[in-house]
């Protein structure tokens, strides 16, 4: 529970993000959706499996096993949640490109999309925005940035994967404490 509301967590890939985060928080979500068939087995919470078909997920049963108004994180779930459903449930995500600055970076690994440019950009850094219809463009709710020192996509991704953990962990602890 997160600020007296469910929180429900979807991901794709592995799961460690949601993990990390949990376990810096002492509190785990309240449900896990998932379309990666093996899961996360250290994860402990309701885990609900989808189908790896994005036409398939049905937001609205699933969020609707939990009883009142989550607050639903996308952590590095790579299906676009539709419209309707963004509207209706508070739904939140995180990019690992800094769109506030260089809305370019919008989309599907933007830390890559740094060093495939001419422009690399003088500073990196991650957004977590509401979720809406079109992709990545919902209110910034929080954004944190750094000068570019890396020298490689592989180290760029590792300090982004840190810093949103930390932006994770100071959204909710926002939500907990001064109910934003």
């Amino acid at each position: 529970m997160i600020d007296n509301r469910p929180w429900i967590a979807l991901y794709s890939h592995t799961g460690s993000e949601i993990y990390n985060i949990s376990n810096r928080l002492s509190t785990q979500p309240d449900l896990v959706i998932t379309n990666n068939s093996t899961g996360n087995d250290k994860l402990t919470c309701q885990c609900v499996k989808t189908s790896p078909r994005p036409e398939a997920v049905d937001y609205r049963t699933i969020f609707e096993t939990i009883d009142s108004n989550p607050i639903v994180t996308l952590h590095g779930w790579m299906r676009i949640v539709p419209g309707e459903i963004c509207e209706e449930y508070d739904i939140y995500n995180l990019h690992l490109g800094l769109i506030t600055q260089y809305p370019e970076l919008k989309g599907k690994d933007p830390q890559e999309q740094v060093f495939n440019t001419l422009n690399i950009p003088q500073y990196v850094g991650c957004v977590i925005h509401r979720a809406t219809e079109e992709l990545d463009s919902g209110e910034i709710i929080m954004s944190r940035r750094v000068l570019n020192t890396y020298p490689s996509v592989k180290l760029l991704t590792h300090a982004l994967h840190d810093m949103a953990g930390d932006m994770w962990v100071d959204f909710f602890e926002r939500k907990l404490y001064n109910n934003e």
